[in-house]
């Protein structure tokens, strides 16, 4: 018999001490206050057609990776900002919703939504509920750890978000971009100079279903679902399901099945699983500076490594589905259809024939900006990493070939000079920028070199927009440095 390590304690949620978070958010404000923060708005005011009022920036999006993209642009000193998220507080991202993890996959440790003062980390965040003892206790993160820390960092910058208000659609006019929002109040349109697209892991494309010849997702909701869709599992107790994939999501949805109460075959098409995560190695700061610095064929040769080599799901969730005698895993063996009908799921694998009550495709997200509406208009003008490798290696690796590709502040770029102006001024930052930057706005372990990257590049951009009134600004100036001497000399008689 196998002999295995123990499985760590893990829980989703720690107690709340919210006198003690309160008394924290004081030290961080404090902490911050000491930085500057927050910055006075530097950027000159501007206005659109008809004297409508401009943003500076618009921010879609304010799961992790959003937020702290608004407060980088706060803390560089860019304050007149929207931040806007469709989901409602505490919804946005996955946290809350589609993942179903018990707690996070990265080591407890990493920082990044700080953007570096201590006191707003999440060991400051938990050691202050549970103390320095606590904090050496815990294995991982919890999943709702982490949304409610998200939470309290927000509060304590004091960023705004606007919530259950979706971004629809995005034009351009001059040099500022038209977009339409829908908001609890109605439409609104909205004039910015940025857009940062911050829509999550599926901002650059949609949820992956696999094109099976007789899958009809219309006739088959709710017996076939994707791991992003809401599942009700406890409808699940006695019933049979089918889950394919062999990532982490797939034994995730696999697992909350099996606890509660349902039988799961897990099946993949690997002959074994993932053994190695060698995205781990890229966590190191040469990496994430540097990566965007090197060549296309470089850049290339590092990412479609690590995509091929793919992701195995963490040792602690395989353990959590092991822990049921009411699992198997089916490995070698791929689907070739699936059919759904009113009484369940028949699913021809390359080995047999198998019904199932609900299935579940554990499949993950794929890169396709055409599956993003809200940019319809630019759709055919974005260039895509397709257009700077040979053809052979687009062929060989099709999704990376899809990534968009991105200059050096996440901006959009364009096929065409017609479109190169208003794609500048969108900036994408969620996975979809992985190609381009690295995995700086998706994972927490490059976020803060991200966020930072991108709230530098809207600064440089919107200065050198503004230079003419800025030189203005500089001439006008008059502060007075000798006025208390005897050596001030007047402005008319210099």
């Amino acid at each position: 018999m196998l002999s295995l390590p123990p499985v760590p304690p893990q829980s989703l949620a720690s107690p709340r001490d919210e006198a003690a978070l309160a008394r924290l958010a004081e030290t961080a404000r404090a902490d911050l206050a000491r930085l500057n923060y927050p910055v006075g708005n530097w950027v000159p005011p501007t206005e659109a057609p008809h004297g409508a009022p401009v943003l500076d920036a618009l921010v879609a999006g304010a799961g992790m990776c959003g937020q702290t993209a608004g407060y980088g642009l706060l803390r560089e000193g860019i304050t007149n900002i929207r931040v806007i998220d469709r989901a409602a507080r505490g919804e946005e991202g996955p946290w809350g919703t589609y993942a179903r993890m018990v707690t996070l996959r990265s080591p407890k440790h990493l920082t990044g939504p700080d953007l570096g003062v201590p006191s707003l980390t999440f060991r400051a965040w938990y050691e202050a509920q549970h103390g320095a003892a606590g904090w050496e206790a815990l294995h991982k993160v919890g999943r709702i750890d982490w949304r409610d820390y998200l939470l309290w960092v927000r509060d304590t910058v004091g960023l705004r978000v606007e919530n259950d208000t979706s971004l629809v659609s995005v034009d351009d006019s001059g040099d500022l971009l038209r977009v339409a929002l829908r908001t609890p109040r109605g439409e609104e349109v909205v004039w910015t100079r940025k857009l940062v697209l911050a829509l999550g892991r599926d901002g650059s494309g949609a949820p992956r279903w696999p094109g099976f010849p007789s899958l009809d997702r219309t006739a088959s909701r709710g017996r076939v679902f994707h791991s992003a869709d809401a599942i009700d599992f406890d409808a699940l107790k006695g019933k049979r399901v089918g889950v394919l994939g062999a990532g982490a999501s797939a034994f995730d949805n696999a697992a909350c099945a099996l606890e509660a109460g349902a039988r799961v075959s897990l099946f993949a098409r690997r002959p074994i699983l993932p053994q190695v995560n060698k995205s781990k190695w890229t966590s190191f700061a040469g990496f994430f500076r540097g990566y965007e610095a090197l060549d296309d064929m470089r850049k290339w040769r590092f990412y479609t490594y690590i995509f091929d080599e793919q992701v195995p799901p963490p040792w602690e969730t395989v353990r959590r589905c092991d822990a049921h005698s009411t699992f198997e895993l089916r490995l070698a063996e791929p689907w070739v259809d699936v059919n759904a009908d009113a009484q369940g799921v028949t699913v021809t694998t390359s080995k047999a024939t198998e019904r199932f009550d609900t299935i579940i495709f554990g499949t993950g997200f794929d890169v396709d900006l055409l599956d993003r509406p809200e940019i319809a208009r630019y759709l055919p003008h974005i260039d895509v990493w397709a257009n700077h490798v040979p053809p052979e290696h687009a062929r060989k690796n099709a999704e990376a070939a899809r990534f968009p590709y991105l200059g050096s502040g996440f901006e959009l770029r364009s096929t065409d000079a017609a479109h190169a102006a208003p794609l500048s001024r969108m900036h994408l930052f969620n996975w979809g920028s992985t190609m381009s930057h690295g995995a700086l706005a998706g994972d927490i372990p490059g976020l803060q070199i991200g966020a930072r990257r991108l709230a530098e590049a809207i600064a440089r951009d919107l200065f050198v927009q503004d230079a003419d009134a800025h030189w203005a600004r500089l001439q006008a100036l008059e502060e007075p440095e000798l006025l208390p001497t005897k050596w001030y000399v007047p402005p008319a008689q210099r």
